[in-house]
């Protein structure tokens, strides 16, 4: 057997070994080996290979596999497929999704010498390489993909291959040594005492699972983003509104990266406690207001349950308030489409949202229910890959997923549509023709009209239909809140359901939103 086949094999093994159930594979010269013995793998029902053309998309399909906190791999050959994979790797960092990087690389002894596909892709992904000597004996492959896989967050494992590329006989690595490193990436919560005062107001954002449903049982208030778990419905709308007096917290404790309103900010800013959570030197603290930084909860000494009723009473006047502004105003705009999503979709679904405008929909309108799980690219908070990184979570999802997303993110990795594996996922398109968080932005204002849709609006004009049926993709569009229900009733494969929009009275919208809130206040 020749080394890059034995090596490829032994790599291939140890991450099945691992764990490992989902590999992402783009197609290649140099990475053929990983490639043999991949398909050789599946074959034995070891793993499922998934296979994309590109690997941007790729690195995002991993990342959605690996979003549950099973460590899923993307794969690719040398040069500038792997720097493609850097948008999916900086999300994952961001988020601590165990999202492995497994590279094919030239040998050493290529490097600039001018050989085709030859760059040097040491740190290349913006984290630390574990490199993998050339036909490295087998102890050594294997303890350095167990590091790989124990890691917090995403790893880059690249590994060089000479030829031969292909393999020559069949044979298996045996994997049931007791000798061979054992990971564990299991995560425990930790609560201590602190003397954090009764009104303290807790702001949950993105971060880990385990930490974010424990903060949210503390006891004190909660504001939580649509990725976490519990919190009051309408709460960023309070906080966008002004709190008043009576409702004005005496600390607050971030948990997680808090990205979505600028009234988590604004509070962050005005209140005297902050206390952040978070792992190591990352703890959440975008306006530098935290006081205190842990990685460890804290544990309320006192609880004011006359403020906490008084949360509560708000809350249930501006969801009231709120629906009545709704449902005065003409079907559909984003915050129908949000609020009606997430009111539709069976329990146990799985929802998938995409960043800008519907985010903040769903943070906005949507109700929260515990028994549906809703993901977001929160880390770096871009639009691109979110196609893939739906249909990775659906993959692994045992039950029906859905994905909300604007035209723009889904125009952005429409390659995510060529997919091999099809999963009942239901892709909710609200297509405005363009950027309309932009118009919610300072940019949006009536005085730069006259630049407003050249740089920022930017329509399209994009025919969906006709682009879903270069995929053969199902698709539909729908015109009313019933048949929009109808469409995600029950879904059935991968299907597109857009849903047009119109961006013009988007601003103007909102505004009347916040002043709802607001006057609610002044009752």
């Amino acid at each position: 057997m020749n080394p890059s086949t034995a090596q490829a094999r032994v790599i291939v093994d140890e991450l099945v070994r691992n764990g490992v159930r989902h590999v992402v594979l783009s197609p290649g010269s140099r990475n053929a080996p990983l490639s043999f013995a991949l398909h050789q793998a599946e074959q034995m029902g070891l793993l499922t290979v998934h296979v994309r053309i590109d690997e941007r998309s790729a690195g995002f399909l991993a990342l959605g596999l690996a979003k549950t906190g099973t460590p899923a791999v993307v794969t690719c050959t040398s040069g500038t497929a792997v720097v493609n994979l850097h948008p999916a790797v900086v999300e994952a960092q961001l988020t601590n999704v165990p999202l492995i990087a497994l590279t094919a690389d030239r040998p050493v002894d290529l490097y600039r010498t001018g050989a085709s596909q030859t760059i040097n892709q040491f740190d290349v992904l913006g984290i630390p390489t574990l490199h993998l000597p050339e036909a490295a004996a087998e102890p050594v492959t294997r303890s350095l993909i167990c590091r790989a896989i124990a890691a917090d967050g995403p790893s880059h494992v690249n590994v060089p291959f000479r030829p031969p590329l292909t393999p020559s006989d069949d044979a298996w690595p045996a994997s049931d040594r007791d000798t061979w490193t054992a990971t564990d990436r299991a995560f425990s919560v930790e609560t201590r005492p602190s003397d954090l005062p009764a009104r303290t107001l807790v702001l949950l954002g993105d971060d880990r699972p385990e930490r974010l449903l424990a903060a949210s049982r503390l006891g004190w208030p909660v504001i939580a983003e649509p990725t976490a778990p519990g919190g009051f419905r309408h709460g960023s709308l309070l906080l966008n509104a002004g709190l008043p007096e009576h409702l004005r917290p005496e600390a607050v404790l971030v948990v997680g990266r808090v990205t979505l309103s600028r009234g988590q900010q604004t509070v962050l800013g005005a209140t005297p406690i902050v206390h952040a959570v978070g792992d190591r030197a990352q703890w959440p603290d975008v306006p530098f207001s935290a006081a205190r930084a842990s990685t460890w909860l804290p544990e309320p000494a006192a609880l004011d349950d006359e403020w906490t009723q008084a949360w509560q009473s708000a809350v249930k006047n501006v969801s009231a308030a709120v629906d009545d502004l709704l449902d005065a105003t003409p079907w559909p705009t984003g915050l129908h489409v949000a609020r009606d999503l997430v009111q539709a979709v069976p329990s146990g679904s799985l929802l998938f949202v995409g960043s800008s405008n519907p985010i903040r929909d769903v943070d906005f309108a949507a109700e929260r229910r515990p028994d549906v799980a809703v993901h977001a690219n929160r880390g770096a908070a871009g639009i691109d890959g979110s196609v893939s990184t739906a249909l990775g979570l659906a993959v692994v999802h045992e039950g029906p997923s859905y994905a909300l997303m604007g035209d723009l993110t889904f125009l952005h990795d429409s390659n995510g549509l060529l997919a091999d594996h099809r999963p009942d996922l239901t892709i909710v398109v609200l297509n405005d023709d363009g950027g309309g968080i932009f118009s919610l932005l300072e940019q949006g204002a009536p005085e730069y009209d006259s630049s407003f849709e050249r740089i920022f609006g930017t329509p399209h004009g994009t025919d969906l239909t006709a682009l879903c049926a270069g995929y053969r993709i199902p698709h539909s569009i729908v015109d009313g809140p019933e048949e929009f229900r109808s469409a995600i009733a029950a879904p059935k494969g991968l299907q597109v359901v857009e849903v047009q929009a119109k961006r013009d009275e988007l601003r103007a919208l909102h505004q009347r939103l916040k002043a709802t809130v607001s006057k609610v206040f002044t009752r």
